[in-house]
């Protein structure tokens, strides 16, 4: 069937061994090109027994149009538009003619030849074994860059993947807030954006998992956050030094900086986390040491109602969310004011939780004392994975 199959193709088509040998390239191991070397020389075998001239390797293809034996070329395109860029692994992809791809498929459909592979498919891996082998790179399905080649315009693309950095993050002041905000010189993305940015020659985008109000600080284990750095000229990072930069700062520390996967950055940003929280409560009517004592007994494994409050009304969805309080505990200071640290689910605003927000938030604070309550200070004292 091979045989027959392949004297058909010869005779009627000027093919290459590479576009000869495709058309089988499902059957054994092997290159294409190797299969079309083996193929034409046992057609040939058959063609000297009766007498007949062989068929050679015609001068030039008329469906790849030789596009193989500029492969050292397309190596060197590829070395020049990589320049100056670090990376390891790579991937090679192909645009191909639309008659080309057409005319192959032809082919097939005439020759009822169902063990054929494209031949954007051997272009891309012969290309990349040529490159791979010029430059000691590696190929990867989840590749540092990948190269897109217009073999018949002599284009090139030049695709660099981003780079995750995992991390975790202090605020260890207040009047500061996570992300950009008119009025603010600093934020804490900036402040450790900049170090990345210039150390791997590529844009910084922050992302944190929640957020924290300008006037909140962010202590104990830190906030986890996931510094994606698009199209790095560098990906070998000093983390360490990076890490040192930031936190000169004074005003936030990094924490545990790694790089970590797409996948893993995700999981990071969409996992649910509880918090710990300590609020400095003020009561302008005044609150005593039971009354303390009495709304942290209440507050503890308390369920709370929380409508989507006045000060982000704008920017949230306005519905009401239900949200747990783990644990609470708390320390009468003066006639005014006492601490309440809290664990609750993610997502629970505090300030709400102790003013009671107009009755958007129920039951809160205020509601349980009776008097008027809100929050002076908070910190986000630590973020819970578990």
């Amino acid at each position: 069937m091979i045989l027959e199959k392949s004297a058909q193709v010869v005779e009627k088509y000027e093919l290459c061994d590479h576009c000869l040998g495709r058309l089988f390239a499902k059957l054994g191991k092997g290159t294409d090109e190797g299969r079309g070397k083996s193929i034409r020389f046992v057609l040939n075998m058959e063609r000297s027994a009766r007498g007949l001239p062989p068929i050679e390797e015609p001068g030039k293809c008329e469906l790849c149009k030789d596009v193989f034996e500029r492969i050292p070329d397309f190596v060197g395109m590829m070395r020049e538009a990589s320049e100056g860029i670090e990376f390891e692994t790579f991937l090679v992809g192909s645009r191909f003619p639309r008659e080309i791809l057409e005319k192959e498929k032809n082919i097939w459909a005439e020759l009822g030849i169902e063990t054929a592979e494209p031949i954007n498919r051997e272009f891309n891996r012969e290309l990349g074994k040529a490159f791979g082998k010029s430059t000691g790179k590696e190929t990867s399905r989840t590749p540092d860059v990948v190269f897109i080649i217009e073999p018949y315009s002599h284009r090139i693309e030049l695709q660099i993947n981003p780079l995750y950095v995992y991390g975790r993050y202090r605020k260890l002041v207040r009047g500061i807030p996570q992300t950009p905000l008119p009025n603010f010189e600093e934020s804490v993305a900036s402040i450790i954006c900049r170090p990345f940015s210039e150390t791997s020659g590529g844009k910084c985008v922050f992302k944190g998992a929640g957020r924290e109000d300008v006037d909140v600080r962010m202590l104990g284990n830190g906030r986890p956050f996931i510094v994606e750095i698009k199209r790095p000229k560098r990906r070998k990072l000093d983390l360490n030094g990076i890490a040192e930069k930031i936190n000169a700062s004074e005003r936030v520390e990094v924490l545990d900086l790694k790089v970590v996967s797409p996948r893993e950055a995700e999981r990071v940003l969409t996992q649910n986390h509880r918090k710990e929280y300590l609020a400095l409560v003020r009561v302008e009517d005044g609150v005593t040491r039971e009354e303390v004592k009495r709304v942290a007994k209440k507050l503890n494994g308390m369920e709370i109602h929380q409508r989507t409050p006045w000060r982000v009304k704008k920017t949230r969805a306005d519905r009401i969310r239900v949200k747990k309080i783990h644990s609470a505990e708390a320390r009468w200071i003066d006639e005014r004011h006492f601490e309440v640290k809290l664990v609750t689910d993610g997502g629970l605003y505090i300030k709400e939780l102790i003013s009671g927000d107009r009755g958007r938030t129920t039951p809160s604070v205020s509601e349980l004392l009776g008097k008027r309550a809100w929050c002076e200070k908070l910190d986000v004292l630590n973020i819970l994975d578990h």
